[in-house]
Formats: structure tokens, sequence, C-alpha cells
């Protein structure tokens, strides 16, 4: 089985995927940017649910029902807010998504999509945000996977054309999807 890799620019509440990963907070109680859009669209029901579980600590993950949304999961992580690269960061993000993978393969999950960790509110430099999603990628798959398709649900064209370029970087321009819409 080969995973698909697809890198397109989508509202990821409205893809159709075993598990959308939401950027969380560490109260998992909603907010800005894809963690207010994702409790939006998935209902109150997905707030009640994140109050029970308590917060997390930055580079771990929860999972909770998707509630309203079209995917199943919800896979919350909590990025690092950038300070500069000194404060552990890279290892923090790359623990986000392993943390993700692990989640996905604990749960027998098919597909899983992801927003730009961090790179948003959060402020990390969105080059080596991606960077650090395509190795962790690269490296959970070199490990064996039960997921057909990984998508990288990105919001803008600067942002996809980085993950792409990135992606094409790391992998090569044959492993991936650029033109898939994601969401059948």
């Amino acid at each position: 089985m080969r995973t698909r890799i697809e890198v397109i620019e989508a509202d990821i509440t409205s893809l159709s995927v075993d598990a959308v990963v939401n950027a969380a907070n560490s109260t998992l109680l909603g907010g800005g940017g894809v963690d207010g859009a994702i409790h939006r669209a998935a209902g109150r029901r997905l707030r009640e649910e994140c109050s029970a579980l308590g917060g997390f600590r930055t580079g771990d993950a929860k999972v909770t029902s998707g509630h309203d949304l079209r995917a199943r999961w919800v896979i919350h992580t909590v990025g690092p807010v950038w300070k500069g690269g000194e404060a552990g960061e890279a290892v923090l993000l790359a623990s986000c998504y392993r943390r993700c993978f692990e989640i996905a393969a604990e749960r027998q999950l098919t597909s899983i999509a992801f927003p730009a960790i961090s790179a948003g509110a959060y402020g990390y430099p969105l080059q080596e945000a991606t960077r650090i999603a395509a190795v962790q990628t690269r490296n959970h798959l070199g490990r064996g996977s039960d997921l057909d398709r990984i998508v990288f649900a990105c919001f803008g064209e600067e942002v996809r054309g980085m993950y792409l370029a990135t992606f094409e970087g790391v992998f090569g321009p044959d492993l991936f999807s650029t033109d898939t819409p994601g969401t059948a």
C-alpha cells in the first residue's frame, strides 16, 4: 500500500477524513484560527467533551469525537509558541506530529488531515514548520502505516506553496498529490 499525501488549499472542517487535527490551545476549549473554526463547525458537544478532558501540555495530543464535522474524530495537539528557536520549539512541534500519528495508528485510521500547526497565531516560521511536518510524515511512513491518505489542508496559496516545495524536497516529486479537492 502506498500512502497518498495531498497538499491542498482547503477549509479543514469540510474534509471527509477519519480525523482532522486541531491546532489547539492547552485548555482544549477553543480559540482563534483553526481551533476556533473546528469548535464552531463541530458544535457545542465538542466543547463539552473537551472540558471533561482537562488541559494538556505542548507537544502532546488527545482525541475526541468529531461531533458535527464530516470527520469522525478530532485529534487535538498543542504546538509551541515561537520564541526564537532556542526554547525547544522544534522538538515540541515534532512531538505534535508524532503523537497525532500514534493516535491515528492506535485507532487504525486510514485518513487524517493536518493544518499548519503553530505556523499561524503561534508565530512558528512557515518554512521550518513545514520541514518538520514533512520529516515527521516521512519518519511515520518509514515505520509502516495504515494511513491511505494524509492531507495537509493549507490556509492560503502562500502556505500551500511552501508545503509543496518542502514536501517535494523531502519526498521527491512523485509521492504526493496537489490537485485532489479532498472533500469527497
